[in-house]
């Protein structure tokens, strides 16, 4: 996995810099190729009335952008992108699995509870700035939605002094997708991913549908 991640990073790294040389010989009309970073605020929405808040998760991401210009300034353009995201839950949800059926439970003498997710995404973006090919300090508003697929998810938790843990659940919605937004001013940008789909399928608890999904809010970063 980690020979997989470094390979990305190297991949993302040479196809940057390959693409800021082309887009100084553009002139007007340029291509503002990117690597991206994040790191966000993470919290499970829709959860079901039984279940409370999580407590404090986070998620990172990184990956590279290629940039399709609309506009004849450059300043208007679509980017499609490729990236690796890693998602970090304390929650309140007790998953189990046993012969491939999940079973959702509340996590009543449950004392730790995490959830770990591995995920390829691919982010779609319609974006503004004020840039040009020789700006590199501008405003920017991006918009757009990002899809995810799970390569690999875990459900650990402890109750009554042992351990737990269940890979890879079969209720555990393999593809996801949600709309993001950042803005902000050169590499610093606020960001938010709104989660549209549910993470798991078919799921109920107390015969009330599971209809979680993921919210993140925090910075991204985009490197020339």
């Amino acid at each position: 996995m980690y020979k997989i991640i470094y390979f990305f990073v190297f991949v993302c790294i040479t196809s940057s810099l390959y693409a800021q040389k082309d887009s100084l010989q553009l002139g007007d009309k340029y291509a503002d190729d990117q690597i991206y970073a994040s790191i966000t605020y993470a919290q499970f929405s829709k959860q079901p009335t039984t279940i409370t808040r999580s407590s404090f998760s986070y998620a990172i991401s990184a990956g590279f952008l290629k940039d399709f210009i609309l506009s004849k300034s450059g300043n208007i353009s679509f980017a499609l992108g490729v990236g690796y995201g890693f998602d970090f839950f304390n929650h309140e949800l007790k998953v189990s699995e046993t012969n491939n059926i999940t079973v959702f439970d509340n996590a009543k003498n449950i004392s730790s509870n995490v959830f770990k997710a591995h995920n390829l995404e691919f982010p779609i973006e319609f974006r503004w700035r004020t840039s040009t090919a020789k700006k590199y300090d501008f405003w920017r508003i991006y918009t757009g939605v990002k899809f995810l697929y799970n390569l690999t998810n875990k459900f650990q938790y402890t109750e009554n002094a042992i351990d737990f843990e269940n890979k890879n659940i079969s209720a555990y919605r393999k593809l996801q997708y949600g709309l993001t937004f950042s803005a902000g001013y050169t590499e610093f940008n606020a960001y938010l991913f709104y989660g549209l789909t549910p993470i798991f399928k078919n799921g109920t608890l107390n015969g009330e549908d599971i209809n979680s999904s993921i919210l993140k809010f925090g910075l991204i970063f985009y490197i020339l």
